[in-house]
């Protein structure tokens, strides 16, 4: 069975409930969506078998799987997953929430794009946190139209104008405080320069 891989690297988590913990991330390549403010290269990659993605990560000292992309739920299956549960391994996932989750997973992030209340009907009706890029004066969803979540987070999009990104985490901040059931996420990776 192959994958197609973007990359895999060992980085700390940048963002979420998860966020600072040591994780393997497994970037593969392909999204439904074409969000005009990916930072991802998800479109090129190479098909790696899963023994071969086994030994790339097999070196890392980390139990966390974090599968991210693109969009991972077009390629992973419950066979994947499986293989690599087998092998000890705990897995994440962080989707666009387009797609049905397996429950195999040990942990779902959903971060809706392009949200709309009928499309809450195509999401997982439980994950762990729900993670909302938002970009300043855009619409944001009441909770009551997302999946059940332990966590929800607004993650303000970061882009190249400093001034964008402020405004960006200055409407996050300001919506949390009259929304409190919300919680701010920055990602971290991207403050301190790592990938």
């Amino acid at each position: 069975m192959n994958l197609n891989v973007n990359e895999i690297f060992y980085s700390l988590q940048g963002e979420g409930a998860r966020q600072g913990e040591a994780s393997i991330f497994i970037r593969l390549s392909g999204c439904n969506l074409k969000c005009d403010y990916c930072d991802t290269d998800y479109a090129t990659g190479k098909e790696m078998h899963l023994e071969q993605i086994l030994a790339d990560i097999q070196p890392y000292p980390c139990q966390w799987i974090i599968w991210t992309g693109g969009e991972p739920a077009l390629q992973l299956t419950d066979e994947v997953l499986f293989f690599f549960k087998q092998q000890g391994y705990l897995q994440a996932i962080e989707s666009n929430g387009h797609r049905k989750l397996s429950d195999l997973l040990d942990y779902t992030v959903v971060s809706p794009k392009g949200f709309h209340p009928a499309y809450a009907k195509e999401m997982n009706p439980e994950v762990n946190e729900v993670r909302l890029p938002v970009e300043k004066d855009r619409d944001i969803p009441s909770i009551a139209f997302l999946p059940l979540a332990r966590y929800y987070f607004l993650s303000p999009v970061f882009t190249r104008d400093l001034c964008s990104t402020n405004a960006n985490i200055r409407y996050c901040v300001e919506y949390i405080l009259k929304h409190p059931e919300w919680r701010l996420s920055v990602q971290l990776h991207k403050l301190i320069g790592i990938a």
